[in-house]
C-alpha cells in the first residue's frame, strides 16, 4: 500500500524543530489493534518474546461494552508466555509495546481477536474486542 505524503515546510524553519527527510519517512497501513495509555509505565522494560507475563485484564465487546471476562473478577491476575500465541494476536502485539506498570486499552479488531468462530459463548462471531491492560510483571 502506498499513501501519498504532503509535506509543508515554512521558509524560515524553527531553530529547535530538526527537518526529517521525507526519504526517512515511513507510513505503514492501519493495523487491526490500537494501544491507547491509560498511565505510562516505567518506560524502560518492555517484554520480549518468551518472556512470562502477569496481567491484569478487563474485557469488553466494542459494539455495546458488555463485559466478558476480567481477572479482578477472578481475584488474580492472568499469567501467560507473550508471542508464542498462547493469547490473541491482538495481545501478543499490543502487550510488547508496554512497559513494565503500564495500564492501557487495546482495542483489538476480529481478525487479531478470536475471528469467525467467537469464543467460549461469550464473545460473538466477527467481534471486536477491548482490553483495559495493567503488566504488573515481567518474570
Amino acid at each position: 500500500m502506498h499513501l501519498p505524503l504532503y509535506l509543508a515546510m515554512t521558509t524560515r524553519p524553527s531553530a529547535s524543530l530538526p527537518l526529517i527527510p521525507a526519504s526517512s519517512l515511513v507510513c505503514s497501513p492501519l493495523s487491526s489493534m490500537k494501544q491507547e495509555v491509560i498511565s505510562p509505565g516505567d518506560g524502560k522494560n518492555f517484554p520480549k518474546t518468551g518472556d512470562k507475563l502477569t496481567m491484569h485484564y478487563h474485557g469488553t465487546l466494542a459494539s455495546n461494552g458488555q463485559k466478558f471476562d476480567a481477572s479482578r473478577d477472578r481475584g488474580r491476575p492472568f499469567q501467560f508466555t507473550i508471542g508464542v500465541g498462547q493469547v490473541i494476536r491482538g495481545w501478543d502485539e499490543g502487550v510488547m509495546q508496554m512497559s513494565l506498570g503500564e495500564k492501557a486499552m487495546l482495542r483489538i479488531t476480529s481478525d487479531y481477536g478470536y475471528g469467525a468462530r467467537g469464543a467460549g459463548g461469550v464473545i460473538p462471531p466477527n467481534a471486536n474486542l477491548n482490553f483495559e491492560v495493567e503488566l504488573l510483571a515481567i518474570n
